[in-house]
């Protein structure tokens, strides 16, 4: 990895050769066939990403965007992150989360201590916990199971939880195999995939930042053995460090094929990397602009025609900008995340209130709307229809039709 100092500089490019310059033609030609409904390919999206003014993304992100949700309406979920351990043997030197075993300031919360952050949780109308922690050396899944009963019997609000590189490290652990955990997993209460640890789904990328963090192959495993087993799951990308423009696209794409097989992805986020305060801090580059991070929302909107959502990352971003995603192809804002850990760790903190987050959809020109884990609506403000209601419900993708049909 390059030091900050040798870190490439990208330029974007300007408006005027993007409409005037020799790559007007093939932007023209790229932008009609979306319009069109057409799937563009790999090449073409780094054609966009390369050669397209931002305005050009973002209206066409916005046209998509609009062409999938034409209610005008943003969702967002009231939810907890709530991280039961920060122990981890990873590695990874972007995240300034994590502490090894043994550590003064690893820590395993207690349930007396989990059990009310879910009740405060619960108290002021949350449909979700967002739990995920680290590749504890110790907790296996038997621990996750007698958690997840627990929480289902006294409350019933959902789990999304356990990144997929947390579940295939439950399964090294205890040497079975991720259909078997995810099971286990799913029987006990869990309803749902976080996207988390993605990262880049690029080999060369991972093996520079994550290298001891499951595979781009077996990360996408991962999901879609969740899929097959019934259970919905999110999608990430975590960028503006060591990867390239293709690589990006490439990320893209194996999530869209993924998503083509199996249809269980419910939507998209994607972040800028936090590199202040981080364990390798000192090789990674500085945080890239809000230019790029607005260029890869918009991209992914047009890329990505076979998902239905595309979330903000206020968390990261700051509201603010957030904001301007929603006109940028994002449609959801993400949860209300009453707690969060990990990137303010680097130094990053944007939690909002309700009422904010609401105020700040509303002065973008939509409707704000409370979903719940599947993208249901829960909002009592609205009129139409609520499904999916529930994990069963939402089960009904093609990754789990198919399941069925091999099970009778």
């Amino acid at each position: 990895m390059t030091s900050r100092a040798e870190a490439p500089i990208w330029r974007a490019p300007r408006a005027s050769g993007a409409l005037e310059g020799p790559a007007a033609d093939e932007i023209a030609r790229i932008t009609d066939k979306v319009e069109e409904g057409a799937r563009i390919t790999p090449e073409e999206g780094l054609f966009l990403h390369e050669h397209a003014d931002l305005g050009t993304l973002g209206q066409l992100a916005d046209f998509v965007r609009a062409r999938k949700h034409p209610h005008d309406v943003v969702t967002y979920i009231v939810d907890r992150n709530i991280n039961p351990t920060n122990v981890c043997i990873t590695d990874c030197g972007f995240c300034a989360f994590y502490r090894r075993p043994g550590d003064k300031e690893a820590y395993v919360l207690p349930r007396e201590e989990l059990f009310a952050k879910i009740q405060e949780t619960v108290d002021l109308g949350g449909q979700q916990l967002l739990m995920q922690g680290g590749h504890h050396p110790y907790l296996t899944s038997e621990w996750w199971v007698r958690l997840l009963s627990d929480i289902k019997q006294r409350w019933g609000i959902n789990a999304h939880a356990l990144s997929a590189s947390e579940v295939e490290h439950l399964a090294k652990l205890e040497k079975r195999s991720v259909r078997a955990v995810l099971c286990d997993l799913k029987d006990a209460g869990l309803g749902s995939l976080p996207g988390a640890g993605a990262e880049i789904l690029v080999e060369r990328v991972r093996l520079i930042i994550a290298p001891k963090k499951t595979t781009t192959d077996d990360w996408l495993a991962v999901h879609r053995t969740a899929h097959e087993v019934g259970l919905r799951s999110s999608a990430t990308m975590m960028f503006g460090h060591v990867e390239t423009p293709a690589e990006r696209i490439e990320h893209l794409e194996r999530l869209r094929t993924l998503q083509d097989e199996t249809g269980g992805f419910t939507a998209f986020a994607c972040w800028l990397t936090q590199p202040d305060g981080v364990p390798e801090e000192h090789l990674y580059p500085k945080k890239s602009t809000p230019g790029v991070y607005l260029r890869m929302q918009a991209l992914s909107r047009i890329y990505l025609d076979n998902f239905d959502n595309i979330q903000t990352s206020y968390v990261t971003q700051g509201i603010k900008m957030s904001q301007v995603t929603l006109r940028f192809g994002c449609n959801d804002f993400g949860g209300t995340m009453l707690e969060e850990n990990v990137v303010s760790a680097a130094g990053c903190f944007h939690l909002a209130s309700i009422e904010r987050i609401e105020n700040v959809i509303r002065r973008a020109g939509f409707r704000p709307m409370q979903r719940n884990s599947w993208y249901g609506i829960v909002d009592p403000r609205w009129e139409g229809s609520r499904a999916p209601e529930s994990r069963e419900a939402a089960a009904t993708h093609k990754a789990m039709r198919r399941e069925r049909e091999l099970v009778r």
